[in-house]
């Protein structure tokens, strides 16, 4: 959720300046109306760089492939 002012609490910058340094995008807001974004000058905002899933299911399981729908019907058949 983006943070939002309107034009009476635009007067307390200190609250501003900290989403601003923060690296966020404030919403300017009137009657609860958007009337304009507030961006920063140099976002901080790092891009995530996210595991490699495919290679840690390799390193884990290899070339092996689990039937699940054996395994599902397995475990429904002991139970009933």
């Amino acid at each position: 959720m983006m943070p939002s002012v309107n034009f009476r609490q635009l007067r307390d910058t200190r609250q501003l300046l900290i989403w601003l340094e923060a690296g966020e995008v404030v919403e300017l807001r009137k009657r609860n109306r958007v009337v304009a974004r507030i961006v920063p000058e140099n976002p901080r905002i790092q891009p995530v760089e996210w595991p490699a899933f495919e290679a840690r299911l390799k390193r884990n399981f290899g070339d092996r492939t689990i039937p699940a729908v054996d395994i599902l019907i397995e475990e429904r058949n002991s139970r009933y």
